[in-house]
């Protein structure tokens, strides 16, 4: 039980950070998308958790830190998955072993890179990045935002400007969410304060 109730603390922390910092970086980074009726009308039979490959390594990694317990919970949320082949490009291993507990601090943070609060829809983001002239700003569960932007037809998302990823599939509907499926795995900022999980090895 302790397993799961510190992942949705975690989250709901995160969550509310993510809250404050939206309002401090529309003006300076853009727009970031506004839910809209037809996000808040949608729905699938599944919960995001029961919609994703039980398989997929997004999964593991996620049922690893018990953020699975977060994307079976009311929500709502928006997910952005990356592929398998993503994440065997990750650099360093703590995606490749995701139930070691000296890399769970580490995937919990990129994981909560790629969950946002409420539904947004493909289109919701792409309506924000014009109106943003080019540019739309995602907040996200982690406490950083991503950057949204246009090529051709295809929604873009970039991280801390070493990470781009393309939305290959979007608006997977689930019950207290919407899932977006990406290409690559997007990288948060890293702390300047280090990475106390390095010092502390075994």
């Amino acid at each position: 039980m302790l397993k799961t109730s510190l992942p949705l603390c975690l989250a709901a922390g995160a969550l509310a950070l993510a809250g404050c910092n939206k309002s401090d970086s529309d003006s300076a980074n853009g727009v970031a998308p506004e839910q809209s009726s037809e996000a808040s009308k949608a729905a699938g039979d599944q919960t995001i958790a029961a919609s994703l490959d039980q398989n997929s390594k997004f999964f593991q990694a996620a049922k690893a830190v018990g953020l699975d317990a977060t994307l079976t919970g009311p929500g709502p949320y928006t997910v952005l998955v990356p592929s398998d082949d993503a994440f065997g490009q990750v650099a360093g291993d703590a995606l490749k072993d995701p139930s070691s507990p000296q890399n769970r601090a580490e995937i919990t943070k990129i994981l909560t890179y790629h969950i946002l609060p409420g539904v947004i829809l493909a289109d919701d983001i792409s309506k924000a990045i014009d109106t943003g002239k080019g540019k739309a700003v995602l907040a996200t569960m982690g406490g950083q935002n991503l950057t949204a932007t246009k090529d051709g037809g295809k929604i873009m998302l970039s991280g801390d400007g070493t990470s781009k990823s393309t939305i290959t599939k979007a608006d997977i509907k689930a019950s207290n969410g919407v899932i977006h499926d990406v290409d690559t795995v997007l990288v948060p900022q890293k702390s300047s304060e280090g990475a106390p999980s390095d010092k502390q090895g075994g």
